[in-house]
């Protein structure tokens, strides 16, 4: 089959793109279906599709702007490509249950650069509107998370969400704030989070915070949760998952979840020796330490700085 090449404008450059292909070449088996969880713009699906010949890709997102730029981007892929849109945490366990050999499943759980930059969706803190969903048609956006959560709600998800140190200070000042009138955009949400935080070094005062509200908006955390469930429960012979986080409870969670499915021995701690037989490993971790990225890399995409990729591989 003839490839075009890729389209001139691509609006989100993948992160990790030459360590993800490592990841894969290194143990990943060359044919079946690979799973590509957050699609995005397609890159790196496209970049699957030209290195693995044999291998089929499905391409999971939220966004329809993205499904459509995909689908466009990899027709000439044909058949070997495929989209579905909805959560990868509904629609992967679907998957792995109904289809053939899993090959590989890989989630990039970071927010595409084309919605950061997109004022109308509400991410930055340039945005005239407060929205912040992944699928513009979710019921819960940013704006009602702000403007209706109870005071103590805010300061848990500041607090959990964004490690902020200040979380009271923070909640403390959007609630007086839209107590006056509704807090409309992004813009105005950094505003007040900056006159509340005073700066600290060159980071916004109100990254961490807008992070946090992003998450509650999408449940970032619970499709990562749910995703690992899935995966754990299906437990694809021989695929290899690969998974991109951005920030410390993203990577937490992947990192326990790798190091217990690594785990030969499942004797509880306080056990004085093992009598469980060992061998209940579902597989093993690839790498000691994450991939990160190049400085090569950060010249090139400053987003990347905050990326790591983890792999494991499933047990035949």
């Amino acid at each position: 089959m003839s490839e075009s090449p890729m389209p001139p404008e691509t609006p989100h450059i993948p992160v990790l793109l030459d360590e993800v292909l490592a990841c894969y070449e290194s143990a990943m088996r060359k044919d079946g279906l690979f799973v590509d969880c957050t699609l995005g713009y397609g890159g790196h699906s496209e970049a699957i599709l030209r290195a693995f010949e044999d291998i089929r890709v499905l391409g999971i997102d939220q966004d329809p702007e993205a499904i459509a730029f995909s689908t466009q981007r990899l027709a000439p892929f044909g058949d070997r490509f495929e989209a579905m849109r909805g959560r990868f945490s509904e629609l992967l366990p679907k998957v792995l249950e109904e289809r053939g050999a899993i090959a590989g499943v890989l989630a990039d759980f970071g927010v595409s650069s084309l919605q950061l930059d997109k004022k109308e969706r509400g991410f930055s803190f340039l945005s005239e509107t407060l929205d912040m969903r992944m699928d513009p048609n979710a019921p819960l956006s940013a704006y009602e998370v702000v403007n209706t959560y109870p005071q103590a709600e805010l300061e848990r998800i500041f607090r959990e969400y964004a490690e902020e140190k200040r979380w009271r200070k923070a909640a403390a000042a959007v609630a007086a704030a839209r107590s006056r009138r509704p807090i409309e955009s992004g813009r105005e949400l950094a505003e007040i989070l900056a006159r509340a935080l005073p700066k600290k070094g060159k980071t916004h005062p109100a990254t961490a915070l807008f992070q946090a509200i992003r998450i509650e908006v999408n449940d970032e955390l619970g499709e990562i949760r749910r995703l690992l469930d899935a995966l754990e429960r299906y437990r694809p012979a021989g695929a290899v998952v690969g998974l991109i986080t951005f920030h410390s409870l993203e990577d937490r969670l992947v990192k326990q979840r790798f190091k217990a499915w690594s785990t030969g021995c499942v004797c509880p701690p306080e056990a004085f020796r093992c009598t469980c037989g060992g061998g209940h490993a579902l597989g093993e971790t690839l790498g000691r330490k994450p991939k990160t990225a190049t400085a090569a890399e950060l010249a090139a995409n400053p987003r990347s700085r905050s990326a790591k990729l983890r792999c494991f591989r499933f047990k035949d």
